[in-house]
């Protein structure tokens, strides 16, 4: 039995929020945590709660600003076509 069914009062943290989360390529583990550095099938906080018995300690919530990628920067020296 999991830790996670037996405590009524668990409420999950929500990795999507989280800037260590992220989507993998792997089919069998579609969800990863860069901080804690695994694969998962299931949200990464659920997997941290089993194994430690507490919330996840590393979420950091992200930031709403923009990346710097070359995607995201206007440049004014370019041309369109």
């Amino acid at each position: 039995m999991s830790k996670v069914n037996s405590e009524s009062n668990f409420e999950p943290i929500d990795c999507f929020k989280c800037k260590h989360f992220y989507i993998t390529w792997d089919d069998a583990n579609p969800k990863g945590c860069r901080a804690f550095g695994f694969k998962t099938q299931r949200l990464p906080s659920v997997v941290v709660f089993e194994a430690s018995g507490e919330p996840c300690m590393k979420f950091s919530p992200k930031t709403d600003e923009p990346t710097t990628s070359s995607r995201n920067k206007k440049n004014n020296d370019g041309w369109i076509a």
